[in-house]
């Protein structure tokens, strides 16, 4: 490790001529919880969630509740409310009978209403309540690529929840992929512990090319490449769509690989998995504003 990144972070900012920037950025990385980051947790309805199942796959998968079910409890101690649901992939390692020493996560609040995230990794366990996490980092991102959005009045409690799983993604779910302005992805680094991110852009950046594979340029960032970075080290991957207005989220677990071409980049996932969860999200938002950082999605 140098400062907050391992080997594989340094061998992606070394190979895109962005260390000296990538160790300035690097400072805002710490283990402490500052009160305005403790203020911003408290005020979100949903947080996203990553992990490496017992068998060793990759999620993210999406947590919702009430303003207040994720709070600060300490420096660098973390409570989630309800926790993961027991029908969700990661729910055996992060659910009751989870592992006793916990499981390295990695998580992003992110708000669209004001178009600020917060990204926070640590170790979870299990409580009687939901979720205890204990962070080792905790830094905040720009608002580029993320699109605006207002919370509309939840879905009833009792909208039933349906689960599809499969090998390959049906026409329905690679069209909600083609029509994605927004998708996270979780990542791990053996010894180095997970992590959660945001990609976003207008409809159409990302490709699907097979029921199976699909594609996105990685546009410009903070530079600091900790999802690259991670899948230098280890190309296991998950990622996480969700329909803002029907409550739908969409996970897929597999492999990503970046290929380089000059100055741009595009990663290539490929699904071992799919899980479709209807009804998984009871929040409803508006059509989104699109960031004007967006780039154009050529056709």
């Amino acid at each position: 490790m140098t400062g907050p990144y391992h080997h594989g972070s340094l061998a992606v900012q070394t190979r895109v001529g962005v260390r000296d920037l990538a160790d300035h950025v690097g400072r805002s990385i710490g283990p402490g919880i500052r009160p305005v980051a403790a203020a911003f947790l408290e005020l979100q309805p949903m947080l996203v969630i990553g992990a490496a199942d017992r068998d060793g796959r990759v999620f993210g998968s999406l947590l919702t509740g009430r303003p207040g079910f994720v709070r600060a409890t300490g420096p660098t101690s973390v409570s989630v409310t309800g926790g993961v649901p027991e029908d969700d992939p990661l729910a055996g390692v992060l659910g009751p009978g989870g592992p006793p020493a916990g499981t390295p996560v990695g998580t992003i609040a992110l708000d669209p209403r004001t178009r600020r995230r917060m990204r926070l990794g640590g170790t979870a366990r299990p409580t009687p309540r939901g979720l205890a996490i204990e962070a080792d980092r905790v830094f905040s991102n720009c608002p580029k690529y993320l699109q605006r959005r207002e919370l509309y009045a939840p879905a009833p409690a009792t909208t039933p929840v349906t689960v599809r799983s499969g090998a390959r993604m049906t026409p329905a779910q690679a069209d909600l992929v083609r029509d994605a302005d927004t998708f996270f992805i979780a990542t791990v680094a053996p010894g180095h512990g997970a992590d959660a991110s945001h990609r976003g852009g207008n409809p159409g950046f990302v490709t699907v090319t097979s029921p199976t594979t699909l594609s996105w340029p990685d546009y410009p960032g903070n530079a600091m490449f900790l999802t690259l970075g991670n899948l230098e080290a280890d190309a296991r991957a998950g990622l996480l769509f969700l329909d803002w207005t029907t409550g739908t989220t969409l996970q897929l677990t597999g492999t990503a690989r970046a290929r380089y071409a000059g100055p741009e980049r595009t990663v290539h996932f490929t699904a071992d998995a799919v899980v479709e969860t209807r009804g998984a999200n009871l929040l409803r938002w508006s059509p989104p504003d699109y960031s004007p950082a967006n780039p154009t999605v050529p056709h």
